[in-house]
């Protein structure tokens, strides 16, 4: 018996740290996303490991000193994700990967250029005409927007993400029951 409630603690534990729940509010990821919904985070993806420690009881890991190993990957463009806003960290906000560090981006009449070519981005429904001088993203930080560009408060207005402040990436919407939808990431195409 103590076992069984030793090993289902355990168990909640260890889910609990890998994935939590939250409710989006507001339109600046419809239509993917839209206020109200419950959406499932993993957190597994901002787990980073001392490569070069890790290598000493791995086997399959070759690495040196600095080297940082992400196991169960790490983020990429086109991810959607929860974070902890840069200007308040007591807010989260819900948000789609478009640069990472060193990556150049720039807007123009609403479309974004990484790296000097255009992205396609099937997500958008709703955009502004706007133009955006060219920005470096900073290392250990990331660009996001939200997919209502006409309603999204995000990296155009108060710049990057640090990592750090990364809670995790979406899996899915789980409530309500009729918008049930597991996430894919939406690449786009740089």
């Amino acid at each position: 018996m103590i076992e069984t409630i030793a090993l289902a603690l355990f168990l909640v534990l260890v889910i609990q740290s890998a994935v939590q729940n939250y409710r989006v509010e507001g339109p600046s990821m419809e239509p993917l996303l839209v206020s109200g919904d419950r959406v499932v985070v993993s957190k597994v993806e901002s787990i980073e490991i001392d490569a070069a420690h890790a290598a000493g009881y791995l086997p399959t890991v070759d690495a040196e000193v600095g080297d940082t190993w992400h196991p169960f990957g790490q983020l990429a463009y086109g991810d959607v994700i929860v974070f902890r806003w840069p200007r308040d960290e007591r807010q989260n906000f819900v948000k789609r990967v478009i640069g990472l560090p060193g990556d150049r981006i720039k807007i123009e009449l609403g479309t974004v250029f990484v790296n000097g070519l255009p992205i396609e981005e099937p997500y958008v429904e709703y955009t502004l005409r706007q133009s955006l001088a060219e920005r470096v993203v900073e290392p250990g930080t990331s660009y996001v927007m939200g997919d209502n560009r006409a309603q999204s408060d995000d990296s155009r207005h108060w710049g990057t993400v640090p990592f750090d402040n990364v809670i995790g990436k979406i899996w899915a919407v789980y409530w309500p029951v009729d918008r049930f939808t597991a996430m894919e990431s939406m690449v786009p195409a740089i």
